[in-house]
């Protein structure tokens, strides 16, 4: 499996010791208020050890973030292929999910720019898509810092969700690998 760093993250693998603090944060409402629902510990946990097994077996997906030399674990960013169909699929979609006390300190934006370099530089993808709900700014505005663009005709409900579900209608954002203005992937 690949790890991934920047000058304060490391992308990891995940750990027993971070099974406590991904379920905190899935389970707090700040952070999960543009998600369907919270997650109990036991669905946290699974998917803590989904995103294992797709780092073990892909060489890439949701890496454990830990900011070095001061936090062993603050949530997830990392690069997967969505596990629904849609127009745009299949593709490959880049995501995080951080803790709250973590926010505002740049820290989904530098992690995603290193997921980007891999993207585009170790996997030679030819473009890597974001989505979320309108109302989701924060992430909005990660999707902007990253260089990546509203691809408005491609809006979608997101078919997991019922109709009339007030989080099914999604935005999507799309970068090209030409468009990239990251640093090359060096490792």
């Amino acid at each position: 499996m690949h790890e991934l760093s920047t000058a304060r993250l490391q992308l990891r693998g995940w750990r027993a010791q971070d099974l406590a603090p991904f379920a905190a944060l899935n389970a707090d409402p700040e952070v999960m208020q543009f998600m369907p629902s919270r997650l109990s510990r036991a669905d946290s946990d699974a998917l803590a050890a989904a995103c294992h097994r797709q780092l073990v077996r892909e060489g890439f997906g949701l890496w454990a973030v830990q900011v070095r030399g001061a936090l062993p674990f603050i949530g997830y960013v990392g690069i997967k292929a969505p596990s629904f169909v849609a127009p745009f699929t299949p593709c490959i979609e880049i995501g995080w999910r951080l803790c709250r006390a973590s926010w505002g300190c740049g820290y989904a934006t530098e992690a995603a720019r290193a997921c980007l370099a891999f993207a585009f530089g170790r996997l030679a993808l030819s473009e890597v898509v974001a989505f979320t709900v309108p109302a989701n700014q924060r992430s909005r505005a990660v999707m902007r810092r990253l260089g990546m663009l509203e691809d408005v005709p491609g809006a979608f409900e997101h078919p997991r969700l019922p109709a009339g579900h007030p989080l099914r209608h999604h935005l999507l954002y799309r970068i090209r690998r030409e468009h990239w203005a990251g640093a090359p992937f060096a490792g």
